[in-house]
């Protein structure tokens, strides 16, 4: 098998096998039942098989998969009732950028996130999930009021970068992330941030300080794309496998960094393959972080927040 390959080209066959499962999903017939088995076999072979030839720019193929669940599908499995805000009290509403409110095992929550779009329409709509400063105002203006009524706030990591037009930089773009950074540093309810695909530097870190981040295990989390490190360094796209692979900007990589808390494991082929495996994988880890976050005091909780970022980019060289 040859690392040339795309990511897309060597899952064909897992990407198939779901297709005949999805065909099969609500059939009652117990010969469909064993075929889908049968099916679900096939896609953990054939993973075994794809998993030791993916190179770091095959994960950011995954971490960009059209069919990866996004953050509105998240919010739609793991937690009930979600009543979404809309606006930034300023000037606009930002659709790359959702947030509101939400029961999570019966508590209050709130949730922030970045939102991708499927189709062409939804996609121009939400603006590829690229926030525009009223974006990261209306999430602060969320984050704010989960701190006034006292509930834990979780966010959802999914984004190329800040759109980096005309009309943001005009209305303050580098302001209004840093604001943000600045603010939710200090926010005293435990905060939470899943970088569920793509991490695309300030347009994550507009709302990715947290108490703990965890990541999806096919994710990256990176200052720059590897396209954009390619294009600077190398000035050729022909060395953005190369860029991939010297960013160290995926999952395990970052926890030996000391970077994130925890990764949360993706089933055969990719969160994309069984979004009900990949919600319960992210279920069972968000919610044992919130419980050890939620047992801790606030004053506890900001000084660690504190230090956990302090120690970002510290090292000693062997």
């Amino acid at each position: 098998m040859s690392e040339e390959k795309s990511f897309h080209e060597l899952e064909k066959n897992i990407i198939q096998a779901k297709e005949e499962i999805e065909a099969l999903r609500f059939s009652d017939d117990p010969e469909d039942q064993t075929k889908v088995s049968q099916l679900k076999e096939k896609i953990t072979q054939e993973w075994k098989k794809i998993r030791p030839y993916l190179n770091p720019y095959h994960i950011v193929q995954m971490a960009r998969h059209p069919q990866r669940p996004y953050t509105l599908d998240y919010i739609s499995f793991l937690f009930h009732d979600f009543i979404e805000l809309h606006g930034d009290r300023r000037s606009a509403d930002d659709a790359a950028i959702v947030a509101g409110f939400a029961f999570y095992r019966k508590k209050s929550i709130a949730l922030v996130g970045h939102q991708k779009g499927r189709r062409t329409r939804e996609r121009l709509n939400r603006n590829f999930a690229q926030p525009n400063p009223e974006g990261y105002r209306k999430a602060l203006r969320v984050m704010k009021l989960a701190e006034k009524f006292g509930v834990p706030l979780v966010t959802f990591i999914d984004t190329p970068g800040a759109y980096p037009g005309i009309r943001a930089e005009e209305k303050g773009q580098a302001e209004a992330i840093a604001y943000n950074i600045k603010e939710i540093s200090r926010i005293k309810v435990p905060v939470v941030n899943v970088v569920i695909g793509e991490g695309g530097s300030g347009g994550a870190l507009g709302i990715g300080v947290g108490d703990a981040i965890l990541m999806l295990e096919n994710s990256f989390y990176s200052v720059i794309s590897p396209e954009g490190c390619a294009a600077i360094l190398w000035k050729d796209q022909g060395a953005v496998s190369e860029a991939a692979e010297n960013l160290k900007f995926l999952a395990k990589d970052l926890l030996d960094l000391g970077i994130i808390d925890e990764i949360i494991p993706e089933p055969p082929g990719g969160a994309h393959v069984d979004y009900e495996q990949t919600f319960a994988n992210t279920e069972k880890v968000l919610n044992q972080t919130l419980q050890n976050l939620e047992s801790l005091s606030p004053e506890k909780r900001l000084e660690k927040r504190y230090q956990k970022f302090r120690k970002i980019g510290v090292f000693t060289e062997k």
